[in-house]
Parts: structure tokens; C-alpha cells; sequence
């Protein structure tokens, strides 16, 4: 095994766990927040001979990550199926602290693509306007409206489940 092979097998240990969390917020879904990663880290090992800085990889990444997100929801290649019915389902009102993070974790997964991707980098990945501007190729004015409209779609989802 080369250098550069044990380089990026020892970053991928280290840092596959901390991006299959932030796929997992952008999708919804642990088994797609797998694939996400898998892809992502295909992806760099790719391009991993040709990196300089490796020191700056955690930002390119989740980069990657996001990207990834967002250009298979564009072409349409995953179909978000739900299985079972929620009506049905749910047995009692949510109490708690765990089933507050699962209703918000729902409520997330129902937040458009972009605006989800915007909220994620912002709160959870605790980026500032300008890295996640920049992780998403996009102005800092688009990353406020986006988490504006974001934070505005989650409370409506929010308010109508404490509302059922």
C-alpha cells in the first residue's frame, strides 16, 4: 500500500462517521446516508494523488457531500419512498427530548433539498454564511434567503405536528 493509500484510508477512518451524520440530516435516511458517503469518499479517492493540502480536506469533503446531495435530488435519481403509513403508526404523542429530535429530524427530511443543505451546513456543521456560501457555490445572499426560508418551512412543519 502506497503512502497516499494510507493517507486517505486513515482520513477516511477518521472522518466517515462525522459525514455519514451530515448525510443522514441532508437525507433522511441512514441507508442513503451510506450511499451518499460511499460516493463522496469515491469521489476524492479519485482525486486524492492530485490534492495538495490535505490539511484542508474536512471543507472539500463536505463539499463534495453536499454537491453529491443535491445533484442526485436535481436528476431525480432517488425516489424518497416511505414505508407503512405515519398515521398509523405513531402510537403516542411525542414526550421528550429523543422524540423531539425525531419529530424534528422528520420535519428536516421534508424541507426542500437546497434549503435542508443551507440549514445543515449552518447549524449542524456550524459553517458561517460565507464557508457555506462557498460549499455551495453560491452568494452569501442566497445562503441567508435559503436559511430564512429553510428555518420558516421547519416551523410551519413543526407547528402543524404539535398542532396534530
Amino acid at each position: 500500500m502506497s503512502d497516499r493509500d494510507a493517507a486517505f484510508e486513515a482520513y477516511f477512518a477518521a472522518r466517515s462517521d462525522a459525514m455519514r451524520g451530515t448525510a443522514y440530516l441532508l437525507c433522511g435516511d441512514w441507508h442513503r446516508a451510506e450511499d451518499l458517503v460511499q460516493q463522496t469518499f469515491t469521489k476524492i479517492y479519485l482525486v486524492w494523488r492530485r490534492i495538495q493540502r490535505h490539511e484542508a480536506m474536512d471543507s472539500y469533503t463536505r463539499q463534495t457531500l453536499v454537491r453529491t446531495f443535491l445533484s442526485e435530488r436535481r436528476r431525480g435519481w432517488f425516489q424518497h419512498e416511505s414505508v407503512g403509513s405515519p398515521e398509523f403508526e405513531r402510537v403516542a404523542p411525542p414526550s421528550g427530548h429523543a422524540d423531539e429530535r425525531l419529530v424534528l429530524l422528520e420535519a428536516l427530511a421534508k424541507v426542500p433539498p437546497r434549503q435542508r443543505a443551507v440549514l445543515v451546513l449552518r447549524y449542524w456543521e456550524d459553517q458561517s454564511v460565507e464557508q457555506t456560501a462557498e460549499l455551495l457555490d453560491c452568494s452569501a445572499g442566497t445562503v441567508k434567503s435559503q436559511a430564512a426560508r429553510g428555518l420558516a418551512t421547519l416551523r410551519d412543519l413543526l407547528e402543524e405536528e404539535r398542532v396534530r
